[in-house]
């Protein structure tokens, strides 16, 4: 098929040079809600929101869950093939906040430092 058929994808890019079509189909998240930091070299991940997966016995996924627990892992969005972030399963959850807004939590190869961020016009930190 010669290329004088194809059809162009409309896209413009945002102010942070990111195409357009990608975050209108989900894709690319431009808005965060959540911060994971991982200890040893600082390596940081934001996603708009989070899963936490269980497996079997077998290592097979068995259900996700709104919230940490040892043996779940966790899941950055966005929520399809393109995922930002998936840890290990938790293996000792270290510290954590009563409404979850920071959890540090070991995995089996990591240890992680999770911040829930807040919008700027609520008057909380971001």
């Amino acid at each position: 098929m010669s290329k004088l058929g194809n059809r162009g994808i409309p896209i413009t890019l945002t102010e942070d040079n990111v195409l357009k079509i990608a975050i209108d189909q989900g894709v690319v998240e431009n808005k965060f809600n959540w911060k994971l930091v991982r200890e040893h070299d600082g390596l940081v991940n934001k996603s708009r929101a989070i899963l936490w997966l269980e497996w079997d016995e077998k290592g097979q996924y068995k259900d996700k869950h709104d919230d940490i627990a040892v043996g779940r892992a966790l899941l950055m969005s966005p929520f399809n093939e393109m995922f930002t972030w998936q840890t290990t399963e938790v293996t000792k959850i270290l510290a954590s906040t009563p409404n979850s807004d920071y959890i540090k939590f070991e995995t089996k190869n990591s240890t992680y430092e999770l911040f829930k961020l807040y919008d700027a016009p609520t008057g909380n930190p971001v």
